[in-house]
């Protein structure tokens, strides 16, 4: 039966095991729900009073609510994002928001309703970008943007896992109209007759069928009647006709304003490493594993570049899966490492192969089914779980070291056999083990009710030591005696003792290392006032450096890559922002540590809101085992860059 409680709790583990995230950090972000209008035309001040205000109004009040906020773009575009408590249910919350915006909907202008607008759940920051490159020019930026569009955004979208693909700076193709004002004064024209005219005459108008019932007696046919709809070419857009004079002549809009199909927006651009280009950004769905989906992009990627046009092929300059990855496996090699080390020193102290193995087989049981409570609880496999699974290795391996010593002194103090050694030691030992798994739950369990992002990011933390000491304490209550009886000899105890070697060596040293020890004990009992006085100073001194020492949430780390934000004054137009970015590109590049620079022209890094005066550069650095000195590090690029940027005038 012992043998089959772990076996399970084994197999369990491992099926959750398959299944669970990874992730670098635990979700600790609140749930989001995005909402974006258009209103084209208007100014953002315009789109703030008309569009955005009357859907503020709606939101106050809803279930959960943290606050929202709102970014209104110079090209008519609302991006409000709503923020909820983190225990609030995005669906729902994606429900909520809906329903308020039903209700703002009469207070928006005819134009916001009849374009829609889009509420989605905010996903993750970008998880990685892929860039489209070409050096034909044939194939220039918006061949690229509008390939990409076409044909690999929605296959992204369909990879399981991610929770957005979009293209940046989409430069899709569109008729664009160009008024001659001169020429709309002369004739009594405002843009508004013009776009009533183009929106009027290009569309769809079903015309039914000739024949369709009720028909004359004998009518032998139905056939559908097929009439022009949207319009396609520029000869068709100039020959709409915008008025009909009474001399019956007609004015057109060729004869008011200029028709090319061109890019339907020039306001953001995006770059790699100083060349026009196009980018994907990918992010990925909340709770979904990061390292699967950047395995599957890359799958869905090769499949799409066979279709590729000669000339065209991709990269991905910015991805933050690389430095996940690297800290998985660190922390997975340190477990391993943990776990020799925890082995080397049971041997040396039980100094039994046999004995040995016994809790070397409960640490693999208690560290695997921990991963079952973990898939139950909703966590993933991150950097903090992981910490705690290598913290538990020392502590779980205590219950089974506290019944092996015990049968094995009763198999040397009362002359009995394994099965019956096990027996009664766990007669004796039983509830000190469940007080053992108590105590330490005692300790940690707290930690899970911190508030705020700090109880969000170390819960995990503490709720996977807390459930590797419970599984601790059951696989010590069966698993361990079951094998003590079974593993164990009546001799296995006279190594204890032992007197020649390696272990008689040890066993004479640590003999004399136990009684001075017990010497120094008996001393300090003798003057408790001064014994005290030291660890009075001692936890003064602990205080002080603490107050001293530098604190922060997280650790700075050298992830492989950093961010720049470019503000230029309001009103800055977009060829005077990207001329700033070339200029950065220039010195990033000549960067021996930098592998790629991507630039977002046109995008707010704080809003990611089309800005003309804003630009986004990631810059992604070589890996790390071509960065090995000092002044390819993180830091020494980050205060080089600055350096730069502030001779930027």
């Amino acid at each position: 039966m012992a043998a089959v409680i772990s076996i399970v709790i084994t197999l369990l583990g491992l099926f959750a095991l398959q299944r669970l995230p990874v992730n670098r950090y635990p979700q600790i972000t609140p749930p989001a729900i995005s909402v974006v209008a258009s209103f084209p035309g208007a100014t953002a001040e315009d789109v703030a009073l008309a569009v955005a205000a009357p859907i503020e109004q709606q939101l106050s009040g809803l279930d959960g609510l943290l606050y929202y906020q709102s970014a209104n773009s110079s090209d008519g575009v609302m991006n409000l994002t709503v923020y909820f408590d983190i225990a609030r249910d995005q669906d729902l919350a994606a429900v909520d928001v809906q329903n308020a915006i039903k209700l703002a909907e009469p207070q928006l202008p005819e134009e916001v309703r009849r374009n829609g607008i889009v509420v989605t759940k905010a996903q993750s920051d970008i998880l990685f970008a892929a860039a489209l490159y070409s050096d034909d020019p044939r194939f220039d930026a918006a061949y690229l943007s509008n390939y990409a569009k076409l044909n690999i955004e929605d296959e992204l979208k369909r990879i399981p896992g991610v929770g957005n693909a979009t293209v940046f700076g989409q430069l899709e193709f569109a008729m664009n109209i160009s008024f001659d004002p001169d020429r709309l004064t002369q004739l009594g024209l405002t843009v508004g007759d013009v776009a009533a005219a183009v929106r009027e005459q290009s569309t769809t108008n079903p015309a039914g069928r000739l024949g369709r019932e009720p028909s004359p007696s004998g009518t032998q046919l139905t056939i559908p009647v097929t009439t022009q709809g949207r319009l396609r070419t520029e000869e068709e857009f100039r020959d709409i006709i915008i008025r009909a004079n009474p001399d019956g002549s007609l004015i057109r809009v060729g004869d008011v304003a200029t028709v090319a199909l061109a890019s339907r927006n020039y306001d953001q651009v995006a770059r790699l490493d100083g060349k026009p280009t196009t980018f994907i950004l990918v992010n990925l769905r909340n709770g979904a594993n990061a390292l699967d989906v950047r395995e599957r992009f890359n799958d869905r990627m090769a499949e799409l570049e066979r279709d590729f046009p000669d000339g065209v092929g991709w990269v991905t300059p910015y991805d933050t899966t690389p430095f996940i990855e690297e800290s998985i496996s660190e922390v997975i090699k340190t477990l391993v490492e943990a776990m020799l080390l925890v082995t080397l020193v049971v041997f040396i102290f039980l100094q039994s192969w046999r004995a040995t193995l016994i809790p070397v087989l409960a640490v693999p049981v208690s560290v695997i089914g921990t991963f079952l409570g973990l898939m139950m609880l909703g966590f993933s496999v991150n950097v903090l779980t992981l910490f705690g699974l290598v913290l538990a290795i020392g502590i779980v391996v205590d219950d089974a070291i506290v019944v092996i010593e015990n049968v094995e002194r009763i198999m040397a103090e009362e002359k009995v056999g394994p099965r019956e050694a096990a027996d009664r030691a766990m007669g004796q030992v039983a509830g000190a083990l469940i007080a053992i798994v108590l105590v330490l739950s005692a300790v940690f369990i707290p930690v899970a009710f911190l508030g705020g992002i700090t109880g969000e990011m170390y819960k995990q933390f503490a709720v996977t030591i807390v459930l590797s000491v419970v599984i601790s304490g059951i696989v010590a209550l069966t698993l361990t005696p079951a094998l003590c009886a079974i593993m164990l000899k009546p001799g296995d105890a006279a190594h204890l003792g032992a007197q020649g070697g390696f272990f008689g060596w040890f066993n004479r040293s640590f003999g004399s290392g136990t009684r001075k020890y017990v010497g120094a004990v008996r001393r300090i009992q003798r003057a408790p006032r001064t014994t005290l006085a030291v660890f009075a100073v001692l936890i003064a001194l602990t205080v002080v450096l603490f107050r001293r020492a530098p604190q922060a949430f997280i650790p700075p780390e050298d992830k492989g890559f950093f961010a720049i934000a470019l503000q230029l004054p309001d009103g800055a137009s977009k060829q005077r922002t990207e001329a700033v970015v070339e200029r950065v590109e220039e010195f990033l590049l000549k960067d021996p540590a930098v592998a790629h620079a991507a630039a977002l022209v046109g995008l707010d890094a704080l809003s990611f809101a089309a800005q003309t005066n804003s630009a986004i550069i990631f810059v992604n650095l070589k890996h790390w085992s071509e960065r090995t000195t000092p002044d390819l590090g993180i830091d020494a690029v980050v205060g080089r860059t600055n350096g730069q940027l502030f001779a930027i005038r």
